[in-house]
């Protein structure tokens, strides 16, 4: 089958990067990039190393390349998050992937995913696996409106970020700026109330995230974007392609804006849940649990881990991620005694958003099965 890398191209363009400074960045050979820019196939090894340069997905950066007999990345069936998202689990997807249970998609037959987020692992599974029941929730109203809108909506959607699209991408770097911002104050507004337009409200926070500072989602105490505007040169704002796949994938997905402990009349013995909670911070200055209004402190912490053995109590086959402590104190035993009784993987994970590129360097994390081997 024929290749392209057209979308690694793109991904420079956007990241108003040349292909030396990818090379730089990842210490690629250049005979890497010339293959690539004949269409010549890679190692899947080199493609991934790149994504994590890039912090994309793979098929950001390449289409119709296969892998193996059955599965094609970039093919039509394919989708991707649709954010970015701090803590997004893109760099750790083929980690968790290794610790799906074997069954999955056959007597495995529902998914529940309580803190869905930018939904990497979600997209991965309605791509890969026929599952008869999906859950997915979060305590964001407003990114639970944006998956609501995309399943329901997603045409007038596609048409709002087209015309904000062709509003920002040909203003100067000054109009852009004071576009960013009004956009923002809509946005806010909506939050508020004050506007109501789900679909106007959805493609808001697409854009947003789309064009502000490294991605992120940050709110402050009174629930308000707060967030300055990033520096792309050309970002993707309308993805029609990924959204319509999305959409179709969503159709029988139930989605609720709810706290985790709510799936839990959906959970039975054929269901596998991935709990993908804030991120218990490694240092004081490292927090970042803001997606909301609330925090996601210690004590929340262990009532979640409650949790987590009620539903294994249930028989649902569970997965959790999250910080690993002993990053930086090794007799950090927070999580280790937290979980103790479960199966606690030390994975090695890019950290994916800082302001600083310096501090994005790879750490561990934890991946937390309640089975030992492949159920």
């Amino acid at each position: 089958m024929d290749i392209s890398y057209k979308p690694l191209w793109r991904q420079l363009l956007e990241k108003d990067m040349k292909k030396k400074d990818l090379m730089r960045l990842g210490n690629f050979s250049p005979n890497l990039l010339a293959n690539m820019g004949k269409n010549k196939y890679v190692s899947l090894k080199n493609i991934v190393k790149i994504c994590e340069v890039l912090e994309c997905e793979i098929n950001e950066v390449v289409e119709l390349i296969k892998v193996d007999k059955k599965e094609y990345i970039g093919d039509k069936s394919v989708s991707r998050p649709f954010v970015k998202w701090a803590g997004g689990k893109t760099a750790l997807l083929e980690s968790i992937k290794k610790n799906y249970p074997k069954g999955l998609g056959k007597e495995i037959s529902k998914y529940c995913e309580p803190f869905v987020g930018g939904g990497a692992v979600l997209f991965d599974i309605l791509s890969n696996y026929d599952m008869k029941e999906v859950y997915i929730s979060d305590s964001n109203e407003e990114l639970i409106n944006v998956y609501k809108t995309i399943r329901n909506n997603v045409d007038e959607l596609i048409d709002s970020l087209k015309k904000i699209e062709n509003e920002y991408i040909p203003l100067s770097d000054n109009k852009r700026k004071e576009y960013y911002y009004e956009k923002r104050e809509d946005y806010n507004r909506y939050i508020l109330k004050d506007i109501v337009d789900e679909v106007y409200g959805s493609a808001l926070f697409i854009f947003l995230n789309r064009t502000c500072f490294n991605g992120l989602y940050r709110v402050n105490k009174k629930g308000l974007f707060n967030v300055p505007m990033g520096s792309y040169k050309n970002p993707r704002i309308c993805d029609e392609k990924n959204l319509r796949s999305i959409s179709d994938k969503l159709k029988k997905v139930k989605i609720v804006c709810a706290s985790y402990y709510k799936s839990y009349n959906f959970i039975d013995e054929n269901t596998l849940v991935y709990f993908d909670p804030p991120y218990r911070p490694l240092t004081k200055t490292a927090a970042f649990t803001s997606y909301d209004k609330t925090s996601f402190d210690d004590n929340m912490q262990i009532e979640l881990a409650n949790y987590y053995r009620k539903v294994s109590g249930e028989g649902a086959v569970a997965i959790l991620s999250n910080s690993d402590p002993k990053n930086i104190d090794d007799n950090d035993n927070f999580f280790d005694d937290l979980y103790k009784g479960f199966i606690i993987n030390r994975v090695e994970a890019k950290r994916r958003i800082n302001s600083k590129a310096s501090k994005r360097g790879n750490v561990s994390e934890l991946l937390i099965t309640n089975y030992k081997e492949e159920k």
